[in-house]
């Protein structure tokens, strides 16, 4: 008999009742001729209610990515560490689909520092799976799970892929503070890039700064992130506004995303309050939290004491953490959409604007560059010109005409180049090859380490497209 618990989640992410373990069983085994293949996400729980404060980009990423390769009929199980002694074991996305919690450490958030040290339970309990279901092949997200992957790949010569969404050698650049566990997760991040059969980069710039950062060694192959094209869709500015509570003589400059230095909140702070005197009516709406498992309270502090001593109180407005389906309406009120962060692999953010219809002013750094497009869906500025962003976000606000260019084109190419479909189409690619490799001994790609023998995996062929699935969410403890 299903617990609490287990019901409390089903109704919490707004999803059908739980079903039986049995029944749960049986679902998985109906589809003999899908290849089962594992998503590690250690420290972002795909299953995650999206309105939850600690719910963040790699969390939808992971799910997405899951749920849409399901679809084009792959197996999917996604495991992360849990969190929530109430939390299922195992959440049923689909028939062909679902996140399995295991058990490494404490049931509770645990600070980014201490997290590699329970890496080793999460290991064990995966291997649990791994011994009934034979995952010929793995994809990693982030560099916790880039550790997992490695022993995996050390101890059962599985195929390794892997997503890093962050990169220690730039998070910890010179003059940057570092943590305890700094220099550990820059050296396992290159042992992942040379040893691992796949590396996927969300932008060429990722790709580029791997190679020159990084390593000159390891496979990469570019497969963008995708946004929920049924989610962030173009919807009239006024019902938004209407929505919202906000007037529609307000030009509204909007910010989507934690508090973190890192991501240039107080450039956009000190950007805003240069913007001419015509433009005095605009507002700053923020929205994001603070992530529990940080102490970034005292960075949304720091830009509410700069706010002050600003004199914009009045016209800078805190709105937290605002649910995932609640999204879309603050972008498509907002005029111009600012990205002031000092890196950004990729940038969902920018996507989820720009499938809305909001122009986007971004640093010209990372992905943003790959995903933003000067002058047709928005516009780049260098990480930290305070001048610069002012000028941007002028130019959005008051050159109405080309403006509403920038809106019409920017969902057009969201459309055609970032759909989760399309993500799960190419990466499907990547991994047959990797696992086609493993069989015939074929050379498709120069292994990173010519002298380990490949082992054969189930076939690639056994992966057959299926009729899309219902995205249904069921639990089971």
């Amino acid at each position: 008999m299903l617990d609490k618990r287990s019901s409390a989640s089903a109704q919490s992410l707004g999803q059908s009742q739980p079903q039986s373990a049995a029944a749960h069983s049986s679902m998985r085994n109906d589809a003999p001729t899908r290849q089962a293949i594992a998503l590690i996400s250690d420290d972002a729980d795909p299953a995650i209610d999206t309105n939850r404060q600690e719910a963040g980009e790699r969390n939808i990423y992971v799910r997405r990515v899951g749920e849409a390769l399901a679809k084009v009929g792959w197996r999917v199980d996604m495991f992360t560490r849990r969190t929530d002694p109430d939390a299922p074991t195992v959440v049923q996305h689909s028939p062909h689909c679902r996140t399995i919690r295991l058990d490494a450490g404490p049931a509770a958030l645990i600070p980014r520092d201490q997290r590699f040290d329970v890496l080793p339970e999460f290991l064990e309990d995966f291997l649990k799976y791994q011994s009934k279901e034979h995952y010929p092949l793995v994809h990693t997200s982030y560099w916790t799970a880039g550790w997992v992957g490695l022993q995996l790949k050390q101890q059962h010569n599985l195929q390794l892929v892997h997503t890093y969404h962050s990169l220690g050698v730039l998070k910890y650049q010179p003059g940057v503070a570092r943590s305890a566990i700094a220099d550990r997760r820059i050296d396992i991040e290159q042992q992942v890039l040379e040893l691992a059969d796949c590396i996927i980069a969300t932008s060429p710039q990722e790709k580029d700064t791997l190679h020159q950062l990084m390593s000159a060694q390891g496979t990469v192959e570019i497969v963008p992130a995708g946004t929920d094209l049924d989610t962030f869709h173009t919807m009239p500015q006024t019902e938004a506004r209407q929505r919202l509570g906000l007037s529609s003589q307000e030009p509204m400059v909007l910010y989507v995303g934690r508090f973190d230095a890192r991501k240039g909140i107080e450039t956009l702070v000190r950007a805003f309050a240069q913007l001419p005197d015509s433009l005095h009516k605009a507002r700053l709406v923020i929205v994001g939290g603070d992530d529990p498992a940080q102490d970034n309270r005292q960075e949304r502090q720091r830009i509410e004491r700069i706010v002050r001593e600003l004199q914009l109180g009045d016209r800078i407005d805190f709105v937290g953490q605002v649910g995932h389906e609640r999204l879309p309406t603050y972008y498509t009120a907002a005029d111009v959409c600012v990205i002031p962060s000092q890196y950004e692999p990729f940038g969902l953010v920018a996507l989820e604007a720009m499938a809305c219809g909001t122009p986007v002013v971004a640093s010209n750094t990372g992905g943003l560059r790959f995903t933003v497009v000067p002058e047709e869906t928005g516009l780049l500025v260098p990480p930290e010109d305070v001048a610069g962003f002012a000028k941007a976000i002028e130019r959005v606000l008051t050159d109405q005409i080309w403006a509403q260019k920038l809106k019409s084109q920017a969902p057009a190419r969201v459309q055609q180049n970032f759909s989760w479909t399309g993500v799960a189409v190419r990466l499907s690619d990547v991994y047959r090859r990797i696992m086609a490799q493993s069989i015939s001994h074929e050379q498709l790609w120069c292994p990173i380490n010519p002298a380990e023998p490949a082992v054969a995996s189930a076939s690639a062929s056994a992966v057959a497209p299926d009729q899309p699935e219902s995205s249904t969410i069921q639990t089971v403890s």
